[in-house]
């Protein structure tokens, strides 16, 4: 049953009730047909296969969904090993023996069978391949032998074998990537990727293992390494029992790095892979840990937790459907007398687990809004959200949360300022990759000095509140992710030293190169999406709202949107003007209008139409930040606006030099003859009229002429009586 090919290990304990980061959802798919055999996984077709003396059921996993049905093929009565279909799902072949696989054509029912050569050798598994070379590998102790199908004449051809002693093999299709395993301790390996590219051969390695005792060699088993696949780095895990430790080594071209180890608390360990998060199954220990292996730190997500079974949402998915109080009522609801990391439990790659005796399937879950709230490391776990994709839009609203919460609970300004570099640098990062939100265009930003002269002023404001406020900023590097639809072959022409070397943890192994082996992202990326969020959202779910609900000095929120200005600035992200306003508000508020001003003149804010307008409302308290509102329309070259407000604020001739100066043919005279008439002043009056008849050549016969000079007249008549 569940062959070396991709499969993991599992035991019995019961976490019901208690805090999860990590649950599975009932009712799970039941998979148990009357003369069941036993249940297999397909990982290359991602199906579940339950097989009895002369059928073959298969249930679909992706997307999984506890009420699929199966498909049924009828075969020839024998015994079964482990089933796979090919790519195609044309072909059937089933292992019958360590010394023979029959072949099913599942069209023409046609069928075929393929011997081992000598007795001296046995097939240890098969898998199918999407290789350009060959279209089936089958694993013997003897090594490697490649095969094309020919369905045509319903056989399969030899076209490349690969002699060495293997012991066992561990393969996911996910990596492409099969290990073999020799030796008396079966801790040396010889790898192979069947990529797009062709047949790649990794050097051989050997694994780390602690003794025991003097005498004693530990001999390492399959099921105690697991390959997996995260952020398109393919990763081997090896459990060492004596020295309780989780070791980890990646693959590159020509060499294998140990990048870390991890410690264990079970000498019965399973992994499985959610949404490139690493869990690492303690059985005995009855808790699963969590791990985001993306840069340096190997420290885990959040405390360890056992996992849970919930039941399926009813509602819209930000419902949550039932409280977490409710978890033990739903495990006793929907269990049905399963008992969590029962002795039947076999992990499946990357994310689901299946208890082989009652025929049921679950698929694993994050529960991300757990896992937010465990942490106080606000910038760690931005970084976190950030780079979760499978439920993109909630992580996005969390990641605005915890934004909004670290600010309305006035954190140091250094701490803000962080989380606000992790969410510019990850809205960056996505707009140039493209990944399921329109990139902006990049416009020239403010000068960085300029940014920096305002933090300076806003934090001598705020040094009681924050004494490191001017300390370093490290921004989370996310330019060493894979891009979309990456092919299997696909890998970097070059890669920071830090990915590989730069760590304590990291052991170099003979040669290593900088050239990674890569998983097959296409197959899932695809449907992935960003969690980015956007300066847009930034404003509406972040500052506006704490901005309504924080009172008394708005020193501190003004320093907190420079910090954010800032990081937008070095990232070249285009800001909403709204910002720029609410920053002027909040100065004016203050009456801060020395600072306001500096920020104006250096360009701190960004000239805009609706700042304008802003500086002239705030303005009517201080007649110099209304001029500076006055001053930016007419930088903007806002010619109209700009003479509308002069009139406005009385000077009207003024307004009218800069009519004729800029050739302004946009203003309606009525609103210059009104405010000279209101005026009661007809030299002024006159003025306009004569201004208008020599700016425009209708104005003459116009409606307004005729009925100001009527005015002037009635205006002249009176001061001569």
């Amino acid at each position: 049953m569940f062959g070396k090919a991709g499969s993991q290990s599992g035991a019995s304990f019961n976490g019901s009730g208690a805090l999860s980061h990590v649950y599975i959802r009932s009712p799970p798919l039941r998979c148990k047909v009357p003369g069941s055999r036993g249940l297999y996984y397909d990982d290359g077709n991602k199906l579940l296969i339950a097989s009895t003396s002369d059928q073959v059921f298969a249930w679909r996993t992706v997307p999984f969904s506890p009420t699929a049905s199966p498909t049924c093929d009828l075969i020839s009565e024998g015994p079964v090993l482990s089933i796979r279909f090919s790519l195609d799902v044309k072909v059937l072949a089933i292992q019958r023996s360590r010394h023979e696989i029959m072949f099913q054509n599942r069209e023409t029912k046609e069928c075929f069978t393929h011997w081992c050569k000598t007795e001296s050798e046995s097939i240890l598994g098969f898998f199918w391949t999407d290789c350009p070379t060959c279209d089936i590998v089958i694993v013997k102790t003897s090594g490697l032998d490649f095969f094309v199908y020919k369905s045509e004449s319903s056989s399969i051809n030899l076209v490349e074998t690969k002699r060495l002693n293997v012991n066992w093999y561990v393969y996911t299709h996910e990596s492409r990537l099969v290990l073999l395993s020799s030796g008396m301790q079966c801790k040396n390996f010889t790898g192979f990727q069947l990529s797009s590219a062709g047949l790649i051969r990794l050097p051989k390695f050997e694994m780390v293992m602690a003794k025991s005792e003097a005498n004693s060699k530990p001999v390492l088993a399959a099921e105690d390494t697991h390959i997996v696949t995260v952020y398109g780095r393919i990763y081997c895990l090896q459990v060492d029992k004596v020295a309780m430790l989780l070791h980890l080594y990646r693959f590159y071209r020509d060499a294998v790095v140990q990048q870390c180890s991890l410690p264990v608390y079970s000498s019965k360990i399973s992994v499985s892979v959610i949404d490139n998060v690493l869990l690492v199954h303690q059985v005995d220990a009855k808790v699963v840990i969590l791990y985001d292996i993306f840069g340096d730190s190997r420290a885990p997500i959040s405390a360890p937790l056992p996992m849970l079974i919930r039941g399926f949402v009813r509602t819209n998915s930000s419902s949550r459907s039932l409280s977490r109080e409710n978890d033990s009522a739903e495990t006793n609801e929907f269990n049905n007398g399963v008992s969590i990391y029962g002795d039947d439990w076999t992990f499946l790659c990357p994310d689901l687990v299946c208890d082989i005796g009652k025929g049921l399937l679950w698929k694993i879950h994050l529960d991300l809004e757990a896992i937010s709230a465990s942490s106080s490391e606000a910038a760690s776990m931005l970084e976190f959200l950030q780079r979760r994709k499978l439920e993109a839009n909630r992580a996005k609203q969390l990641s605005l949360a915890l934004a909004r919460t670290i600010i309305v609970e006035r954190r140091p300004i250094s701490i803000v300022a962080k989380a606000m570099d992790v969410l510019i640098t990850s809205y960056s990062h996505s707009c140039k990759s493209g990944i399921s939100i329109k990139a902006v265009k990049a416009e020239k930003a403010s000068s960085s000095s300029m940014v920096v002269q305002a933090r300076s002023s806003i934090n001598e404001l705020n040094e009681s509140a924050d004494s490191d406020d001017n300390a370093k900023v490290k921004k989370v590097a996310f330019t060493d992710m894979q891009p979309k639809g990456s092919s299997t072959s696909q890998v970097l022409s070059q890669e920071k030293a830090a990915d590989s070397r730069s760590s304590s943890f990291h052991t170099q192994v003979s040669g290593s190169s900088s050239r990674p082996l890569n998983a097959n992202l296409a197959e899932t990326d695809s449907q992935l999406s960003s969690a980015a969020v956007s300066p847009d959202e930034i404003y509406n779910f972040v500052f506006a709202p704490v901005e309504e609900e924080m009172t008394g000095d708005p020193s501190y929120l003004v320093a907190i949107i420079i910090e954010f200005l800032r990081s937008a600035n070095l990232e070249k992200v285009k800001v909403n003007a709204n910002h720029y306003i609410l920053t002027v508000q909040l100065l004016a508020r203050s009456e801060r209008y020395s600072e306001l001003g500096s920020f104006i003149i250096h360009k701190i804010v960004d000239p805009s139409k609706e700042v304008a307008y802003q500086l002239l409302e705030s303005g009517r308290q201080n007649l110099q930040t209304r001029k500076l509102g006055l001053d930016m329309l007419r930088e903007l070259s806002l010619h109209q606006d700009y003479v509308v407000m002069l009139v406005q604020d009385g000077y009207y001739l003024e307004a009218l030099q800069y009519v004729w100066k800029y050739k302004v043919t946009s203003v309606r005279p009525s609103m210059f003859l009104e405010a000279a008439a209101s005026s009661n002043n007809s030299q002024h009056l006159a003025a306009v009229l004569r201004f208008f008849s020599d700016f425009s050549s209708e104005f003459r016969s116009s409606a307004e002429h005729h009925t100001y000079c009527h005015i002037l007249n009635g205006m002249n008549s009176s001061i001569s009586t």
